[in-house]
């Protein structure tokens, strides 16, 4: 069995004992039933990773000790901005969790014209506890390091209005080209729909800030879908999984 991972974001070298944050404590105790003595890998969501063995352990709190560095080559080289339109519970975490699993290095929540989900003040930052909490989950199973950025909730119009990146994409059904007639780029930024996809405005107000319209086949796909499929394509193309 593999050891166990887990997000530790006060990780440092010049500290080789550690106290574990209360997410990764209830994990390792109270779901896993780790004892004292098991071996666990903990890594800051920046690149740093170690070993560890869990050296004291009880009922509030946990503590280990760190061992060996990990050193993990698993990022991609391609560098992926997903702006993702919020849509409602499980399909914002699938496609939030696809994403970290399949590279994704930064995620812009968008505000669109469909958008359905409510988003008061209070709502939206629990909301982003939540998905972080997602993406971290996607970090441990996944074997990633590197935590993707999870931006503020933005509306498109500002989202659009921030945008650097070169290549730039928003998958149309009308498109007329694919990924295949575009040149490999080191960076991409994505844009996907929520629940019933981006109007016809809105693909047109990206089209007008220098976005490429792609087509992704024949069929419609779901919003987590279609995020999950189109950066497989792309790490497969350009990146790490070919």
């Amino acid at each position: 069995m593999s050891n166990p991972r887990f997000y530790c974001p006060e990780l440092h070298t010049d500290n080789m004992q550690v106290t574990l944050p209360n997410a990764a404590h209830r994990h390792a105790v109270q779901v896993l039933r780790l004892k004292q003595g098991a071996r666990i890998r903990l890594f800051d969501g920046r690149g740093l990773e170690y070993y560890a063995e869990l050296t004291q352990v009880g009922k509030r709190s946990s503590s280990v000790t760190l061992l060996d560095k990990v050193t993990l080559n698993n990022e991609s080289p391609l560098n992926i901005t997903l702006l993702q339109g919020i849509s409602r519970g499980e399909r914002m975490d699938y496609a939030l969790q696809k994403a970290v699993e399949l590279g994704v290095n930064r995620v812009i929540p968008v505000v669109t014209e469909r958008c359905n989900v409510q988003l008061s003040s209070g709502r939206a930052e629990k909301r982003l506890a939540h998905w972080h909490g997602v993406m971290v989950s996607a970090c441990e199973q996944s074997g990633r390091s590197v935590l993707p950025e999870l931006s503020n909730i933005i509306t498109l119009d500002d989202a659009l209005a921030e945008n650097t990146i070169t290549c730039s994409l928003v998958l149309d059904p009308t498109a007329i080209k694919g990924f295949a007639a575009l040149a490999q780029p080191d960076e991409v930024s994505l844009l996907i729909g929520p629940e019933g996809g981006l109007s016809e405005h809105e693909v047109q107000q990206a089209v007008t800030v220098n976005y490429q319209a792609i087509k992704f086949g024949p069929r419609i796909l779901r919003t987590e879908t279609a995020t999950a499929a189109a950066l497989a394509v792309m790490q497969t193309m350009w990146g790490d999984l070919g």
